[in-house]
């Protein structure tokens, strides 16, 4: 089997992260969704990019995976690889009877992880897609990959996306946050199912983390410091050791804040002389001797 060299880009450990919660959120739809296909409504919402990253993620958390870049009108993928040993052959040389299936597969430096470029792209994508040959190598990708994930054109422009739901187990939409209207979203999904494929959610990519701060809960979100809404919990009233002030901070943002207590008051005014009245309009008790008598 030949060798390819995925290039990757840097990667802060916010957006690790969340391609791992995606690829959790991926095993527990079911062991019984293997063949998984990514598509979009337009181009450039980041489909190809989150394939690639997802087959990533799951071959290092030990999963055989091959990576299948079925979009046969524009592929990404192919300029993120690094070829060693001349022309690569793809998808198409494959379902135009040009080379077999294991002559078509590619090792990655990424353990676990295979690869299937795309290949020319043909005058006839869709044809070649809804053949034979293609549901032969997929139902033969069962039986060697723990998943199998394949990068499909657009939906909402071209069709190739639902022929190859019909041999899949689930399908993922990748949405550009702000990228596409509500109906557009809808109508592709309402294509998306009419293949018979389950649908298994929505990846909303090209989130502007600025403006969602760690999402709705600010910084560290909507707790304040760690959020808003327990003020200074963890902030200057815990350096105090008062409970009171913290209970006092843990209020919705609607409630007045509560007024200095008397003794924060105190601290601040001059000291009172004994017996006097203070501007509360309470009189001040005398300092007592040990019997209860006054001086």
């Amino acid at each position: 089997m030949k060798y390819v060299k995925i290039r990757r880009g840097k990667m802060d450990s916010r957006m690790a992260e969340e391609y791992k919660s995606l690829r959790t959120n991926i095993q527990f739809c079911g062991a019984d969704k293997k063949v998984i296909m990514l598509t979009s409504c337009t181009p450039n919402e980041g489909k190809s990019t989150t394939s690639l990253q997802l087959a990533i993620s799951l071959a290092e958390l030990g999963k055989r995976t091959l990576l299948v870049d079925a979009d046969l009108r524009r592929s990404v993928l192919v300029g993120k690889l690094v070829v060693e040993g001349g022309e690569t052959l793809g998808l198409t040389h494959f379902l135009s009877g040009q080379a077999e299936l294991q002559d078509v597969r590619y090792a990655t430096d990424v353990p676990n992880l295979h690869i299937i470029n795309s290949g020319p792209f043909p005058p006839n994508p869709a044809e070649l897609l809804s053949g034979e040959l293609f549901q032969q190598a997929v139902e033969a990708f069962r039986d060697v990959y723990d998943y199998v994930i394949i990068d499909t054109a657009p939906l909402g422009t071209v069709i190739d996306a639902a022929i190859v739901a019909k041999v899949c187990d689930g399908a993922v939409m990748v949405i550009e946050a702000g990228g596409v209207n509500y109906r557009f979203v809808q109508d592709t999904v309402s294509q998306l199912e009419k293949s018979g494929c389950p649908f298994l959610g929505v990846i909303l990519n090209k989130v502007d983390s600025k403006k969602l701060e760690y999402g709705r809960y600010g910084k560290y979100g909507k707790y304040g410091k760690y959020g808003g809404y327990y003020g200074d919990y963890y902030g200057s009233s815990s350096n105090s050791g008062e409970s009171g002030s913290a209970k006092a901070s843990a209020r919705p943002k609607s409630q007045t804040p509560p007024k200095p207590k008397a003794q924060a008051a105190q601290k601040a005014s001059a000291p009172q002389k004994a017996g006097s009245r203070p501007s509360g309009g309470k009189r001040t008790p005398a300092p007592q001797n040990r019997a209860g008598e006054q001086k």
